[in-house]
């Protein structure tokens, strides 16, 4: 179940209550600002997870949201809602972080299917990381325990379900360099960099001295 509130932003009175009259069979927490600042008081105050966002407002504009959004709360999801947006403007709403655009006036069957789609996208992406995080702890737990073959499974598991974090390529790095291949272990500690130039335990394991007898015990798995 989805347990996050949707934010709906904007500032004519018929668009807010159409979308809330949309949304409220669907059973989700759902919360109202007639304006920009409005709009940021409630995503401070609130656990939200989708945001329907009005292009053209009075006080701030939906792209002025976008941007603090993007800064500030870069996890929650936008739909932008405009009777009027160029090219140009959504454009730039995808780039801020904006995932769909409706046109208004929009039907109650229309806005429920995009929020649903998106919904459903999130879970999708919530089950997927926990996934992720499964496998990199029994990876973890497998090197520990020199269980390599087990390692290197949980290690291409973690991989195929999410290529662009760090966390798997630099434990890759690490199976190797116990097998005594240390040349592909530093091709694999420089593509978690690469993904990640943050990423400080693939930075370590990259740098750490090889000429000390015990340097395999100083092998960060992050």
């Amino acid at each position: 179940m989805y347990r996050r509130g949707i934010l709906i932003v904007d500032d004519e009175e018929n668009i807010r209550q159409t979308a809330v009259q949309a949304l409220a069979p669907l059973g989700y927490d759902l919360i109202s600002a007639a304006n920009g600042r409005e709009a940021l008081d409630k995503l401070e105050e609130n656990q939200i997870g989708l945001v329907l966002l009005d292009l053209r407002m009075t006080d701030l504009d939906g792209l002025e949201i976008l941007r603090h959004m993007a800064r500030f709360r870069p996890e929650v999801r936008v739909i932008l809602m405009s009777a009027h947006g160029t090219v140009d403007s959504a454009v730039e709403a995808l780039q801020l972080g904006a995932v769909d655009f409706i046109a208004k006036p929009f039907s109650a069957q229309d806005l429920r299917e995009m929020v649903m789609k998106i919904i459903d996208h999130q879970a999708g992406e919530a089950a997927q990381a926990s996934a992720y995080e499964k496998h990199l702890t029994l990876t973890k737990s497998s090197l520990e325990n020199h269980r390599l073959e087990a390692a290197k499974e949980h290690t291409k598991q973690a991989i195929g379900l999410d290529p662009s974090r760090p966390e798997a390529f630099n434990l890759l790095g690490i199976l190797h360099e116990l097998t005594g291949n240390r040349t592909e272990a530093m091709k694999y500690y420089r593509v978690a960099l690469a993904l990640d130039p943050t990423y400080n335990p693939a930075s370590q394991n990259l740098t750490r001295p090889t000429h000390d007898p015990d340097h395999l015990q100083a092998i960060n798995l992050g």
